[in-house]
């Protein structure tokens, strides 16, 4: 049996994942074009081009911590990416993502995000 070739494929269309529709044997779809980031309100992956970055910018002035969005996606440290959605915003908010994500422990001001996430809806 290990060397005639049509008992093999008997054999591989008989397991549990050959019967499972998740597995298909059609290629998955062709995937996105381009690096992809995970949206830390909603948790879904989409292309980097289509979220914001989202950057905590120290002030030389005082010690406060800001967070601002980084548009040409180029600052230097940490981000943490988002839909240009305020009901994502929200989720983030919701779920204490934005300091996990920036890996801070306190509270983050988030009115400049949203602001600018207004501004885009206008």
């Amino acid at each position: 049996m290990p060397g005639n070739p049509s008992a093999r494929a008997r054999l591989s269309a008989t397991g549990p994942r050959a019967q499972d529709p998740a597995h298909s044997r059609t290629p998955s779809p062709a995937p996105a074009v381009g690096p992809v980031r995970t949206c830390i309100g909603c948790r879904e992956r989409d292309l980097r081009s289509v979220l914001l970055r989202l950057v905590l910018v120290h002030d030389a002035r005082s010690e406060n911590a800001r967070v601002v969005v980084d548009e040409r996606k180029a600052l230097p440290g940490r981000g943490a990416w988002v839909h240009p959605t305020t009901a994502c915003l929200d989720l983030a908010v919701r779920r204490r993502a934005v300091p996990r994500a920036l890996r801070v422990t306190v509270p983050l001001d988030l009115t400049q995000v949203r602001q600018h996430l207004e501004s885009i809806d206008r």
